[in-house]
């Protein structure tokens, strides 16, 4: 298969599986907008830094080990491949434990300490409590959707996806209004996801084309510190997402109270599913250029490089301009209250922060390649500097200047400098000839 038609088959593939995933925490935030109001959506708002850090640490061993798995298998070393693809398994379900015993024990405090007051602190703990019970799966669903990718079933690992979405969705319907179970019921639609995805994903294991062999065995500090290091762009990435969310819940609710924080929730929810678009389009390319950095192949691995950006920025021209033409329709879908102060911020957030996904497009690309090319130093410091060394100081002072409007703008100010910082950085020649 030529190298266009295997790079839309992988992209297409992954993108459409993180559609269907964006999907259900749309529909989460739909059904609760509608049956628990702007305190719901605050609730959910609040609530998603912590299922941003499970979902990270999934990634992480996602990305890290399967572009290690890729590179040695690349490189015929398939022995050290399988004993990363088991010690990223193991170490997967021994941290869902750890947060586990937090979400059994831990939810109040946590929910609190992410800005929860007295009008959301109870659906707040729900739904920490039950996303953090099962986090284990979560984090071994993200892991193995990676390896099962890598080894050379796309089309499964997005049938996993896709599957787990669309019953979320209808369980999300069937929990919150049938049933009446309010937060607790959009929770456990959504832990139910990953569950239902692993059992598609299982499939995988009975074909001949599987190479995935796990062997049990103990931990190896050494193999997982590469997995941690060479996939830390994944986790980064959305730690940045949690610690963005937190501070801009924080500076929000101190400009707008819990009206502010409902009209992010609209904005923030809908750019989760444009942002995981970008992710689809980054781990659907991440396979090939991992396999043709094994394989030292430099117009390959240009040429992937090149079509995931134009990807990426034909998906940011198509959202922002169907978000300008359909805007009062969205933000009509997720205000139940009607209010009208909540569409105004709502309107103006989603025109000017979208902006950023220009930007957010290509530093995603850009943050895989150099993970998918052993160079983890460049996507932790380009991650890093994406999720907190640029946001944090940009949006204090454009908040204090501008009010709302700032904490807008500087989701796109903070993007824009990384790509020019990029730019600069990326040199898959140069890169290629210090592999050799």
């Amino acid at each position: 298969m030529g190298i266009n038609k295997l790079f839309f088959k992988y992209v297409s593939l992954n993108v459409l599986g993180m559609v269907g995933i964006s999907l259900y925490i749309l529909a989460d935030t739909f059904f609760i907008a509608q049956a628990l109001g702007s305190n719901g959506i605050a609730s959910l708002n609040l609530s998603i830094p912590a299922y941003g850090v499970i979902n990270g640490i999934g990634l992480m061993l996602g990305l890290g080990g399967a572009s290690r798995y890729s590179i040695l298998s690349a490189q015929k070393k398939t022995k050290t491949a399988q004993k990363v693809y088991a010690q990223s398994l193991i170490f997967g379900v021994i941290i869902g434990g750890v947060f586990l015993v937090f979400g059994l024990f831990g939810s109040g405090l946590i929910a609190r300490s992410l800005g929860a007051n007295n009008e959301t602190l109870a659906s707040t703990s729900i739904y920490l409590q039950t996303i953090l019970f099962f986090s284990p799966f979560f984090i071994l669903n993200n892991t193995l959707q990676s390896f099962v990718r890598n080894d050379g079933d796309p089309s499964l690992a997005m049938s996993g996806m896709m599957i787990g979405s669309f019953l979320n969705i209808v369980l999300d319907y069937i929990f919150i209004f049938p049933l009446d179970m309010g937060m607790f019921g959009a929770a456990l639609a959504t832990c139910i996801a990953p569950i239902s995805s692993i059992a598609v994903l299982s499939i995988h294991f009975k074909r001949a084309t599987n190479q995935l062999k796990f062997v049990f065995q103990k931990l190896n500090w050494i193999v997982l510190k590469d997995i941690c290091y060479l996939g830390a762009t994944g986790f980064i990435n959305e730690i940045a997402s949690a610690v963005v969310l937190f501070l801009f819940n924080t500076i929000i609710f101190s400009l707008e109270g819990n009206l502010g924080l409902a009209a992010y929730g609209i904005v923030a929810n809908i750019s989760f599913v444009v942002l995981s678009l970008f992710t689809g389009v980054a781990q659907g390319a991440q396979p090939l250029l991992s396999d043709s950095y094994g394989k030292r192949d430099l117009s390959k691995i240009k040429h992937v490089l090149t079509l995931s950006i134009i990807t990426a920025l034909v998906i940011s021209a198509t959202v922002y301009l169907t978000t300008l033409l359909f805007k009062s329709g969205i933000i009509a879908a997720f205000n139940s209250d009607q209010s009208t102060q909540v569409a105004e911020m709502a309107a103006t957030g989603l025109i000017v922060y979208f902006i950023g996904f220009f930007f957010a497009g290509i530093n995603t690309i850009s943050t895989t390649y150099f993970s998918a090319t052993d160079q983890p130093r460049l996507a932790l410091f380009f991650s890093l500097l994406r999720g907190g060394v640029l946001i944090i100081p940009i949006v204090l002072l454009f908040s204090y200047l501008w009010g709302m409007n700032g904490v807008w703008m500087s989701y796109v100010a903070a993007e824009a400098i990384v790509v020019l910082w990029i730019v600069i950085k990326m040199n898959p020649r140069k890169r290629i000839r210090q592999a050799k």
